[in-house]
């Protein structure tokens, strides 16, 4: 296995007698994404990942996060979506290193939330990093204002001049706000649509900014890249999960859910469902992407997925090297009934939970397992590049544009006819 292995389960042979001809029939589309499509040129700014994550853009975000880590022990990311959960997905995998705190903002509406945040910013020189494309959403650009006043109040207007970075789309009025107040400016690419912007300056400077290593991050995209935009048929492993994806959805699985015993992977669950949802979710097509952490959720969701309406189909997440482990330790004056447990870990544990999970739920549903080798910031980016592939490639095979949104647009402009804008 490389860096990531996959294994299609279907006990009842729902996939398995379909997937050679399924192959044949889109080997095309496999090329085209490979080549990169002319009529989403737009929109694949990431799909050569050294044109946004080379070493250029590598070395600015690093020398950003070094400024201004020598004046704050805090970094706000200001942003929704595609703007915030590639960072949080990464840190949350990678665990912690040393690096600057991280907190979150412009993600909600919600008073009690914002008034949480800036409890956590009391105490704590901070700096901002607005992240917003067009600079026309409402949730980054009303948390931007709240914590540009707060900047202002506490250091000045000159001294939060240093203490606030915009990262936007060149020539937007959101650039000429930089230029004008004289903000750090960070481009967010305008061939890249936000929920594909994991490896871009939008997440590395944040990223780096944490103690993240952006450039193991990169080098694990750049494998990535080499090895599905150059392998054909089957042996491309996102072509055969693509296909995979495609064929339940005919048989009658409208749903699929991605479970992991890893509870590191909760903010990459979220960063996974906004890619599929958005880009699929249209034109009364796409599956409906769900995700479910265990052993947490076996003892709710669990019951459903065994016995409930077969209306979805599961994709695990694992990981060859879970990393850290624990032993249990042995009783000597307390019978509890856990003996069994002697001379075991906790990976032990989780692995038998997991083996035991997937063998019951594929007894009733079609299994994905996907194993990733590490968490690491390699494996990461070759996760975040891989699941972005697919994503295009999925998304060809059923027919829809993978890269536009308009029903995230449609009550926006209901919001804003409601505010007065």
């Amino acid at each position: 296995m490389g860096v990531i292995g996959l294994d299609i389960i279907d006990k009842r042979n729902r996939v398995a007698s379909e997937l050679e001809a399924e192959a044949v029939r889109n080997s095309g589309i496999l090329d085209s994404v490979q080549k990169g499509e002319e009529c989403y040129s737009e929109s694949l700014g990431w799909l050569g990942v050294d044109k946004w994550a080379g070493e250029e853009w590598l070395s600015l975000c690093i020398r950003e996060a070094e400024r201004v880590s020598r004046i704050a022990d805090t970094f706000v990311v200001i942003g929704i979506g595609g703007s915030n959960n590639s960072v949080r997905s990464l840190l949350s995998a990678i665990g912690e290193r040393q690096g600057m705190r991280i907190v979150y903002a412009g993600n909600t509406l919600s008073s009690d939330s914002l008034s949480s945040m800036l409890g956590q910013l009391e105490g704590h020189d901070y700096v901002i990093d607005c992240i917003a494309k067009n600079f026309a959403t409402l949730e980054p650009g009303a948390s931007f204002r709240l914590l540009r006043d707060d900047l202002v109040r506490k250091y000045g207007r000159e001294g939060a001049r240093e203490r606030i970075i915009c990262t936007g789309t060149y020539g937007t009025q959101f650039e000429r706000i930089a230029l004008k107040e004289g903000y750090a400016f960070i481009p967010f690419p305008d061939d890249i649509g936000g929920r594909y912007t994991a490896l871009s300056p939008v997440h590395l400077l944040p990223m780096a900014a944490a103690g993240a290593d952006i450039r193991a991050l990169a080098a694990g995209a750049k494998a990535a890249e080499r090895e599905l935009r150059e392998t054909k048929g089957l042996d491309n492993i996102a072509f055969r999960y693509a296909l995979a994806r495609n064929l339940l959805c005919r048989a009658g699985y409208g749903m699929e859910l991605l479970s992991s015993f890893e509870p590191r992977f909760r903010w990459f669950f979220k960063w996974w469902e906004q890619l599929f949802a958005e880009s699929e979710g249209k034109d009364g097509k796409g599956l409906f992407p769900k995700s479910a952490e265990f052993s947490e959720e076996l003892h709710s969701l669990g019951q459903y997925i065994q016995d409930g309406a077969p209306i979805m189909f599961e994709t695990f997440l694992s990981l060859s090297d879970p990393g850290a482990d624990l032993a249990i330790p042995e009783s000597d004056f307390l019978d509890d009934e856990f003996g069994y447990l002697d001379g075991k870990s906790f990976n032990n544990l989780n692995a038998a939970a997991f083996g035991a999970t997937v063998e019951a739920h594929s007894g009733k549903l079609p299994c994905v397992v996907l194993t990733l080798k590490d968490s690491s910031e390699y494996s990461m980016g070759y996760l975040f590049y891989f699941f972005q592939f697919t994503c295009y490639l999925s998304g060809r095979i059923l027919g829809i544009n993978p890269f536009d949104q308009p029903g995230v647009e449609a009550y926006k402009r209901e919001m804003f006819r409601i505010l007065g804008k």
